[in-house]
């Protein structure tokens, strides 16, 4: 273990405003923490719970709280982007936090005129106007994406810009001969942000500032994306380097086992000798599902026959007449929060039916836990995570999407998602899945305990305090 730091080295981190990237910094604040760094997250007043929540065992992480905007077309109240009733004001969310600047820049002038100026601001991708305050006080940027080195490196390909893709329909393939990957990606596989020329202004604002950023810090590990990492650094200037010290969750040791109704309820599988019987159910919390197809869902579950857990976020859905008491026995649905790394860990999970956003794959990667993939958010990378979750490590099944034409299917049928929850839990591919799946995990633990993350991190640890010596 490397030696312990002095508290002096100060390192400030801003996560965007969504849980899905909030966490893997509280992940890596905690890891900094743990080295002897000091270390500020800045967060607003409604995200502060959270964050505190998460955080008040560590003494050396304190938080600074700037207020969020007022913006007329965000409901009153919204500091999340859990909270936004569409995503369609995603871009008005982001829009709105530029006017963070000005206090976000007292803050470091209030730490430097304190006498302790941090050695570097690690910001979110979506935060890209952190890059000129952090130029303002020559501190490095360290920027964060929440995304995996492959969905990095494509969504950065020239390969998108050419201009014959966009007469190619949602089947045809992309041909990116710069890249060597074992499957072939398709138009439909693209974040439709990158393609359809949407917030041109704003993609190209972000995008500017994440190429000029000092580093890039990724909740990933080398073992599993080291081939893709060459090409990514190729995207940055100033001989920018990307420092994969993932799965970040698993620098993060809970002191005392979770007490939730839901993993007593997972216990009794364990109990009866049914470990890896039960498959988790979770679309994330930006997927918005029409009740029709949380009917589906609900059927399609019943109809497998196997024990599951499903995480519920709609406001609107409630479960068709009789389902639950026909189900009561071997289904729970859990409507609030959940700690979900401690479900995947739990050994009653064999199972993951998911989104595919990154987090999601890496903590059911982490666990040895295989997925049944479903990506939901056409503005994401979940398709890119999908792909390469099940075509190129092999840790996964696919819940079919698209029709004949490639066309995105409005709603899965419940006999489809019963047939591949049961191939998934029961059948050959399934255990086949399974067993890479669980290699992975071991891949992830040796990674971080001794492996390419440790040494990662070391190393980024290493040239930032020597740069401030």
């Amino acid at each position: 273990m490397a030696a312990a730091l002095s508290p002096v080295h100060h390192v400030v981190i801003f996560p965007h405003m969504a849980q899905g990237h909030t966490i893997p910094l509280l992940d890596i604040s905690k890891a900094l923490s743990n080295r002897g760094l000091k270390v500020t997250i800045i967060t607003t007043p409604s995200n502060a719970p959270f964050i505190s929540s998460r955080t008040n065992k560590h003494p050396n992480i304190t938080l600074s709280i700037i207020p969020f905007p007022k913006v007329p077309d965000l409901p009153q109240g919204c500091e999340n982007t859990a909270d936004l009733p569409s995503m369609a004001l995603f871009t008005t969310f982001i829009e709105a936090t530029k006017k963070m600047k000005q206090p976000f820049e007292d803050v470091l002038r209030n730490m430097i005129d304190d006498g302790c100026p941090p050695i570097c601001v690690i910001s979110d991708f979506f935060l890209g106007w952190t890059l000129e305050s952090c130029h303002l006080f020559d501190i490095p940027r360290i920027v964060s994406h929440g995304m995996g080195v492959f969905a990095m490196v494509i969504c950065k390909s020239p390969s998108l810009h050419v201009p014959s893709v966009k007469d190619l329909s949602l089947l045809d393939p992309i041909d990116f001969s710069e890249l060597k990957f074992p499957f072939t990606l398709n138009k439909g596989d693209i974040p439709v942000v990158l393609l359809n020329g949407d917030n041109v202004r704003l993609v190209m604002e972000l995008a500017e500032a994440d190429v000029n950023s000092w580093g890039v810090i990724v909740n990933s590990f080398e073992e599993i994306e080291g081939e893709y990492v060459g090409a990514l650094e190729s995207n940055y200037f100033n001989e920018a380097k990307s420092y994969c010290v993932g799965p970040l969750l698993l620098y993060d040791q809970l002191d005392q086992e979770l007490d939730a109704s839901y993993i007593k309820w997972l216990d009794k599988y364990v109990e009866s000798n049914e470990s890896g019987s039960v498959i988790y159910v979770s679309f994330g919390t930006q997927t918005h599902l029409s009740n029709d197809q949380m009917d589906e869902i609900a059927f399609g579950l019943e109809m497998a026959g196997h024990p599951f857990i499903w995480v519920v976020r709609s406001k609107t859905w409630a479960p068709p007449d009789g389902w639950t008491k026909r189900v009561k026995e071997e289904g729970l649905v859990v409507y609030d929060w959940v700690e979900q790394r401690s479900i995947l860990a739990h050994p009653s999970i064999g199972g993951f039916l998911s989104h595919c956003g990154w987090n999601s794959v890496l903590e059911s990667l982490a666990n040895g836990v295989p997925l049944l993939t479903w990506p939901m958010l056409d503005i994401s990378e979940q398709a890119l995570n999908a792909k390469l979750v099940t075509m190129g490590f092999g840790a996964g099944l696919v819940v079919p999407q698209r029709d004949v034409g490639g066309e995105k299917i409005t709603t899965i049928d419940r006999g489809v998602i019963c047939e591949r929850v049961k191939e998934l839990m029961g059948g050959a591919k399934g255990r086949k899945v399974k067993e890479r799946a669980q290699e992975l995990g071991q891949l992830a633990w040796h990674a971080v305990e001794k492996g390419g993350s440790r040494k990662k991190l070391d190393e980024l640890i290493e040239r930032l305090t020597n740069k401030n010596m």
